[in-house]
């Protein structure tokens, strides 16, 4: 069975970095799909970005493109985000795909696409 685990939230000022890990076992982390969404209080489960199996492909939420990174080492999935805002303060949540998405990185937006989910890490943006 698949397990995720993030790690690397806390509070930072508007303008700051940070940078969120979450770490895949109990199956071979290049079998899958990755990917990071975030809900903010009172609003749904929004796609943040996705990355290949192989890393050679990416995609990324309209309201981080440009400001954030999602990058894979070691069967670990990353985010790198830089110049945060408020906007960005929600709990971020790691996710993983065996097969859907080998179907086009166009179904990455939808949560039903993905197969596994970590418990989430909160990020705090201030103003």
């Amino acid at each position: 069975q698949v397990q995720l685990v993030e790690s690397g939230g806390g509070l930072v000022q508007a303008g700051g970095s940070l940078r969120l890990s979450c770490v895949l076992s109990g199956r071979t982390f290049s079998n899958y799909y990755m990917g990071w969404f975030r809900r903010a209080p009172g609003k749904e489960r929004e796609f943040v970005a996705a990355i290949s199996r192989s890393g050679g492909t990416t995609s990324y939420g309209t309201s981080v493109k440009g400001r954030f990174t999602i990058s894979t080492d070691n069967a670990t999935v990353y985010l790198q985000m830089n110049s945060l805002k408020p906007e960005d303060t929600a709990v971020y949540y790691c996710a993983a795909d065996r097969n859907t998405l080998s179907r086009g990185m166009s179904r990455a937006y939808n949560v039903d696409s993905w197969d596994y989910w970590g418990q989430g890490t909160q990020v705090t943006v201030s103003s």
